[in-house]
């Protein structure tokens, strides 16, 4: 080979093995069909608003309209039909940051409603709905994904679909189906939770039974020493996303209860680098959750849920787990960020412990609606210079590196690195050789009787406006 050529073959070479460990491979996007009591109160508009902007990283299958306890006699897909068409108006402006946004005619034509009533009283033979069929035939369909269930609202849409199922199909093909549903609940909303759970024991399902203020899903919006309150004012909301936001950003209502309380039943679905919904007790924007039977104590059975009955499970079901959250705070001086002054651990820091990087990135996205490329923040592509899962031994030393990460306008980054316990076997904390805040963190092994799990987070931030945040997650197995 001449020198020359030699040169350049070396370089290749060099940029091949710098070159991010799958920072670019799109992951398979999550089938969603969402079960909405909207007008019931604000808050489903408002989340419908944050969904659609995702609507080109989610591919939402249907949007029906249904009951719950707080409204048991409505249904309103008109209400639903109305946000889609603000979106149509902003969707072509949205294509210009990202590819894949639908069109608001296909989003208008996945818009169904299930029965006017309550609960299992409206479950039955003869009681098939357009929104129920079409859940039987989103199962039906080939297509090798899972499909997502949030329920917004009342389950009894979804309950109808799993009677029909079972009443038309054969034991073993109603088993392959329900295998394939994944159902995240706002909490029960009518007492058709309850029943799909008992009688589907292989039901995947996310839910905080019993009184909301047990419900992991409040940490969207709650206050507190530990969480920035500011991201979830009404100022902040009035700033970033009603006011001088184009059509879809006016469409947000004012809060009246409680802000957004149902999105964290798609946020984990978001592609970012550290959400798996497969995986609810690793952790993401949705929450954390655990596979397990709560006690019927846990679940406030006598706090408010408008009047559903509570009872005790009888099967494992992925429910509240408790984080322990010290948010990194700015430096003036020296090294960037350091560990603020509250230690939080609580059921919902799951969710607020992100909830910046939330906010940031659905006011970028609501931001995209009207703004050209160039004028607006794209988030960073996180790179690692090693794969995704690591094998050590105990008491050993080694490296985490991100330093392959870039941003899209040119941004600066900043970087922080940290061990998630509560996400692997290995539950005490592992802290860094040295500044956790620069892309190459070091780290030592404990010593470890057993192989044992590790999750380390890498989160990176660009220096945009607003700033926005990606992750990878490495996966460390420690050997004894």
């Amino acid at each position: 080979m001449k020198p020359a050529l030699a040169r350049v073959a070396a370089m290749l070479l060099a940029m091949a093995a710098s070159c991010p460990a799958r920072a670019d491979e799109a992951p398979a996007r999550q089938r969603l069909i969402v079960l909405s009591d909207i007008e019931n109160e604000p808050d489903d508009s408002e989340s419908f608003v944050r969904l659609l902007v995702y609507a080109n990283a989610i591919d939402i299958e249907g949007m029906i309209a249904t009951t719950s306890v707080h409204m048991q006699h409505e249904v309103h897909p008109d209400s639903i039909r109305r946000i889609v068409a603000q979106y149509g108006k902003v969707q072509p402006n949205l294509l210009l940051h990202e590819a894949g946004f639908p069109t608001a005619a296909a989003l208008l034509s996945r818009i169904r409603s299930g029965q006017p009533d309550y609960g299992m009283a409206a479950v039955g033979a003869g009681k098939d709905t357009p929104g129920s069929a079409m859940i039987v035939a989103a199962l039906e369909a080939a297509d090798a994904r899972p499909l997502w269930i949030s329920v917004w609202d009342g389950a009894n849409t979804l309950a109808q679909a799993l009677y029909t199922i079972r009443a038309t199909h054969d034991a073993s093909e109603t088993q392959r189906l329900v295998a394939r549903l994944r159902v995240y609940s706002i909490s029960d909303q009518d007492d058709s939770g309850a029943w799909l759970r008992k009688t589907f024991p292989g039901l995947f399902y996310v839910v905080s039974p019993g009184g909301y203020g047990a419900a992991t899903w409040m940490g969207m919006g709650m206050t507190g020493d530990g969480p920035d309150n500011e991201v979830v004012g009404n100022g902040w909301i009035a700033r970033n996303i009603q006011q001088g936001h184009g059509p879809l950003g006016a469409a947000y209502p004012d809060v009246g209860y409680g802000m957004e309380g149902d999105t964290p039943s798609f946020l984990s679905l978001i592609p970012n680098g550290l959400n798996d919904p497969e995986h609810p007790d690793w952790g993401g924007w949705g929450g954390r959750y655990t596979l397990r039977i709560p006690v019927l104590a846990e679940t406030d059975p006598k706090g408010f849920n408008g009047g559903v009955p509570v009872e005790q499970e009888t099967r494992p079901i992925w429910t509240n787990a408790v984080d322990t959250v010290t948010p990194y705070v700015p430096a003036d001086h020296g090294r960037a960020v350091k560990p603020g002054p509250n230690t939080v651990k609580d059921y919902r820091a799951t969710l607020w412990r992100w909830r910046d990087a939330v906010q940031n990135d659905f006011a970028a996205r609501v931001g995209w609606t009207t703004l050209p490329y160039a004028k607006a923040n794209h988030p960073p592509v996180v790179g690692l210079t090693h794969p995704d899962h690591l094998t050590v031994r105990s008491g050993a030393i080694f490296t985490l590196d991100a330093g392959s990460s870039r941003d899209p306008d040119g941004d600066s980054l900043s970087y922080l690195w940290f061990n998630y316990p509560e996400a692997g076997s290995w539950t005490s904390p592992i802290p860094a050789l040295g500044a956790e805040n620069i892309h190459r963190a070091v780290f030592r092994a404990p010593q470890v009787a057993r192989p044992e799990t590790a999750h380390f987070i890498v989160q990176v931030t660009d220096k945009g406006t607003p700033p926005l945040t990606r992750y990878k997650r490495v996966i460390v197995t420690i050997q004894p």
